[in-house]
C-alpha cells in the first residue's frame, strides 16, 4: 500500500493549505480592513494555486494509477477515500494553474466591488466585474465539462455536489413547481384568517441578541472550544473541524434574522464537528456536499428551531433577555410570530414555505448565466420578472434584489439549487430521526438537543463522504430524495 499511503500524505498536506485558505477567507469578511483586500487576494490566490499544484502534479496522476493495483489491501474507509481522492483528481486536472489563479484573484474583487454596490444600491458598479469574472466561470465550466463528460452547468453543480445532476434538480423542482405556489396560497390566506401576534416588546438590541445567540448556541451543542461567533455581511460558515467559524449579521429591533441566521450556521458547524476525526485530513472524512451540508442548517433552523416544542423552551429564555412581558412573549403568540409566511424579497429572511421559490428563482437565472442564455446586464430585469412571477412581490431596487446574496459576486455558480435540495434532506431527515426515536422531541422541548445528535451522528454526521448523497439518505430514510416529507411537514406545521 505505498502508492496509496504516499497519497494519504499528499491530501493531508493538500486539506492543511484548504484549511489556512479558509481562515484567511473568514478573516477577509468578518475583520480584514477595506485596504488589504488587494493584498490578500493575492495571498490566497497563492494558496489556491499551491494547492491546485498538488493535485496536478504529474506524481499524483502516477500515484493514483500504482494504487489501483492495491485497492485488495484497502479496507472500506480507505477505499471510499480513494474514489474520493480520484474525484478531487479529475475536477483539478481539467483545470490550468492560470485560471485557477484568474478565478481566485477576480472572485475577490468582484466580491469587494458588491459590498460597497448592494450598500449604494447601485449594481452598474459591480456588473463589469461580474461580466469578467463570469467569463472565467464559463470557461472554468467549460474546462469541466471536457474533462468529465458532462454539461457545463453540471459541471459546476459537480463541484458542489458530487453525483447530483441538472436533471435530478429539473425533476424534483417541477414537483414543487407543480404544488408550491397553490400551498403557499393556502397558508397565507388561513394565516391572514388567524388573529395578529401582538408586537413584541422590551428592549431587542444588538447585545441582547448576541447574548441570546451564544446561549442558544451552546444550547443546541456548539462547542466554543472549538468555534467562535462574529458578525459579516453575509452569514456563513468556514473553517476546520477544530476551528470552526460561524457568522451572522444583526438589526437592532428585530431579532428573528440574526438569531435564525446563528441556527442554520451553527447547523453546518455541528456537522462540520461530527465528521470523523480520523478522517478529517483526507478527502473521504469531508463533508459529502452540500445538499447534505444544506440538510444539516436548515434541519436545525427550520425543522427543529421552529417547531413548538423549541418555542415553548425558547419563550422564557427570550422574554428574559429581551426584558419583555406581558402576553407578547407567550408560546403561542411568539409561534404566531416565528412561524408567519409571507411573500418576501430576502432570501435569507425568508419563512420556509416561501424559501423555495426564491431557489428556483436563483437556479434559474444561474444556469441561464452560465450557459449565455442570460447576460449579466439583463440580469436585474430578469430578477425582477422572476420574482413577480413566482412570488408576486415587486422589487424596489438591486440592492433587495440581484444583489442581495453574496455567490455568483464570489464565482459561486451551481450552488443555489443545493438550498431547497437540502431543505427536502432536512425534512425527510428530521422524520426519520423522530421516528426512531421518541425522544427527539421531547427533548428539544426541555432544551436537550442531544437526542437529535445521538442520531444525526451516526446516520450523517460521522458518514461524511463515504457513501454518496442518495446513498446516506435511503440509508438514513428509507428513501431516495423526493418532495413528500417536505410538503407533509409544511401542510402539518402551518395548516392543520
Amino acid at each position: 500500500m505505498e502508492a496509496y499511503r504516499a497519497l494519504e500524505k499528499r491530501f493531508e498536506r493538500l486539506s492543511h493549505l484548504e484549511g489556512v485558505s479558509q481562515v484567511l477567507h473568514w478573516d477577509r469578511a468578518v475583520m480584514m480592513p477595506p485596504g488589504g483586500a488587494t493584498a490578500r487576494a493575492g495571498q490566497q490566490a497563492t494558496l489556491d494555486v499551491l494547492a491546485h499544484e498538488i493535485l496536478v502534479d504529474p506524481t499524483t496522476g502516477d500515484l493514483l494509477n500504482e494504487a489501483e493495483g492495491e485497492a485488495a489491501s484497502l479496507d472500506s474507509w480507505q477505499a471510499a477515500n480513494f474514489v474520493e481522492m480520484r474525484r478531487r483528481w479529475r475536477h483539478a486536472t481539467a483545470l490550468p494553474a492560470d485560471l485557477v489563479e484568474a478565478l481566485t484573484l477576480k472572485s475577490a474583487a468582484c466580491e469587494m466591488a458588491w459590498r460597497e454596490a448592494r450598500a449604494q444600491n447601485r449594481f452598474a458598479d459591480v456588473a463589469p466585474l461580474l461580466t469578467d469574472l463570469l467569463a472565467l466561470v464559463r470557461e472554468k465550466a467549460q474546462a469541466k465539462a471536457a474533462a468529465l463528460g458532462l454539461g457545463p452547468y453540471d459541471a459546476l453543480l459537480d463541484s458542489y455536489d458530487p453525483g447530483t445532476r441538472s436533471a435530478d434538480v429539473d425533476r424534483i423542482f417541477g414537483e414543487l413547481r407543480s404544488f408550491l405556489p397553490g400551498l403557499i396560497d393556502r397558508v397565507v390566506a388561513r394565516q391572514a384568517a388567524l388573529p395578529v401576534p401582538l408586537p413584541l416588546d422590551g428592549r431587542i438590541t444588538v447585545p441582547a441578541q448576541r447574548k441570546l445567540a451564544r446561549k442558544l448556541m451552546k444550547t443546541v451543542g456548539f462547542d466554543t472550544q472549538f468555534g467562535r461567533l462574529d458578525v459579516s455581511h453575509h452569514p456563513f460558515t468556514c473553517g476546520v473541524p477544530d476551528d470552526v467559524r460561524i457568522t451572522t449579521r444583526y438589526t437592532a429591533g428585530d431579532f428573528t434574522e440574526s438569531l435564525m441566521g446563528v441556527l442554520h450556521e451553527t447547523g453546518h458547524a455541528l456537522y462540520e464537528r461530527g465528521r470523523p476525526a480520523a478522517w478529517k485530513n483526507q478527502p473521504v472524512g469531508e463533508a459529502r456536499g452540500m445538499t447534505i451540508h444544506e440538510s444539516q442548517s436548515l434541519l436545525l433552523e427550520m425543522q427543529a428551531c421552529r417547531s413548538r416544542e423549541f418555542v415553548r423552551f425558547v419563550s422564557p429564555l427570550m422574554r428574559e433577555v429581551f426584558q419583555g412581558a406581558g402576553d407578547a412573549w407567550s408560546p403561542a403568540n411568539l409561534e404566531r410570530y416565528y412561524l408567519k409566511v409571507e411573500r418576501s424579497l430576502i432570501r435569507v429572511e425568508a419563512d420556509e414555505v416561501t424559501y423555495p421559490a426564491h431557489i428556483l428563482l436563483r437556479y434559474d437565472l444561474e444556469r441561464a448565466l452560465v450557459t449565455g442564455g442570460l447576460q449579466v446586464t439583463d440580469l436585474p430585469g430578469a430578477w425582477a420578472d422572476g420574482m413577480k412571477a413566482l412570488l408576486g412581490v415587486y422589487v424596489p431596487g438591486d440592492a433587495l434584489g440581484c444583489m442581495q446574496d453574496i455567490h455568483w459576486f464570489g464565482g459561486d455558480f451551481g450552488y443555489f439549487p443545493t438550498y431547497t435540495l437540502g431543505a427536502l434532506a432536512a425534512a425527510q431527515l428530521f422524520q426519520a430521526a423522530i421516528r426512531a426515536d421518541g425522544d427527539v422531541l421531547p427533548g428539544i422541548a426541555r432544551g436537550d438537543f442531544r437526542p437529535l445528535l445521538a442520531w444525526l451522528g451516526p446516520n450523517v454526521h460521522s458518514v461524511a463522504s463515504r457513501h454518496s448523497t442518495q446513498d446516506i439518505l435511503h440509508n438514513a430514510t428509507g428513501a431516495p430524495l423526493g418532495t413528500a416529507a417536505f410538503r407533509a411537514h409544511v401542510e402539518a406545521r402551518y395548516l392543520s
